[in-house]
């Protein structure tokens, strides 16, 4: 037997959450089997969140992120735990784990001088390239250096979310454990994939919260933020994860709308359904199908216009049993 626990959101057309749900409300399939709740709750939980900063965007974004600081650390509360990691070329944990408070805030002052990178492309060639000034093709200055092309650019986001999630597999399982990303959602040439990084999450019951900014918060970008075009990684990779476990993703493009997005991401995951069940003679390292259906008879249902928007994650992988002790 295994004991299977699934968060689970809840909102309205307008997109508010909907109190007030009970047991009976709740239909949940393993696999297509309607399953028993033997747990049920909708008291809020203390968070483990491992706050993962994308410092490969460009700078103009990563400096708009970084005025956002003092609201973000307000989303927290004393019976939370943060971590805080960056990335771009590579993975950084910048704090280890800590409640809200003093050394919270040491962490977010020292990332508040982070940059991002330049604006714009690096000049490589032309007249104003590093070769100096030319005429023809032909440089001007004697002596003139040689031409070097900078290192290619990485977006390790896989790679930053792997070592998130492994730091929270090891917390408090009592605790709501989330990663919380504020990136443009690129992912390009991290060594870990995408289906091997959401086994990690699944496994571990870890919830992806993201907010776009960037590229990826710009109207209309949604119609490619799936785009995957081999050798040039994700274009936004962002929705990918927090469809899959349970999570949201907001874009915004303003400071105004990131610190809203702060408090609405982090409301939603501390106050959700909780739902329990357990699963018989699973098979380890099988992966399970989980659909999480609400019944409200008061609605008129359709296709276009649904009652409520149900968020729960995907399926889940199932874990050796515990050693006794």
């Amino acid at each position: 037997m295994n004991q299977v626990i699934v968060p689970v959101t809840v909102k309205d057309e307008s997109g508010h959450l909907v109190n007030g749900l009970v047991p009976k409300d709740f239909t949940v399939r393993e696999n297509g089997k309607k399953q028993t709740l033997n747990f049920f709750t909708s008291d809020p939980f203390a968070l483990s969140a491992a706050v993962i900063f994308d410092l490969g965007m460009k700078d103009v974004d990563v400096q708009k992120v970084n005025h956002t600081f003092s609201a973000l650390e307000g989303v927290f509360s004393p019976f939370d735990e943060v971590s805080i990691y960056s990335y771009s070329n590579a993975v950084s944990q910048l704090s280890s784990w800590v409640a809200a408070g003093q050394r919270l805030s040491e962490a977010f002052t020292q990332l508040a001088s982070a940059t991002g990178r330049n604006n714009g492309p690096p000049i490589v060639d032309g007249p104003f390239g590093p070769q100096g000034p030319v005429i023809n093709n032909v440089p001007v200055q004697a002596n003139t250096p040689v031409v070097t092309t900078p290192a290619q650019e990485s977006h390790v986001l896989n790679d930053a979310v792997l070592r998130a999630a492994l730091d929270l597999a090891k917390r408090d399982p009592a605790r709501r454990k989330v990663i919380f990303i504020v990136s443009d959602g690129r992912e390009y040439r991290s060594n870990a994939s995408y289906r091997d990084v959401l086994k990690v999450l699944l496994s571990n019951n870890i919830m992806v919260y993201a907010i776009g900014v960037g590229g990826s918060a710009i109207p209309g970008y949604n119609k490619i933020e799936r785009l995957h075009l081999p050798r040039f990684g994700y274009s936004d990779i962002l929705p990918k994860y927090a469809s899959a476990t349970g999570g949201e993703v907001v874009n915004k493009l303003t400071r105004t709308g990131l610190e809203d997005a702060y408090s609405q991401l982090m409301g939603d995951a501390r106050n959700q359904y909780t739902l329990g069940y357990i699963t018989h003679e699973p098979l380890v390292g099988q992966h399970n199908d989980i659909e999480v259906l609400v019944d409200r008879p008061s609605c008129r249902r359709s296709s276009i216009r649904p009652c409520v928007d149900v968020t729960a994650k995907e399926g889940y992988y199932a874990m050796p049993p515990a050693p006794s002790r």
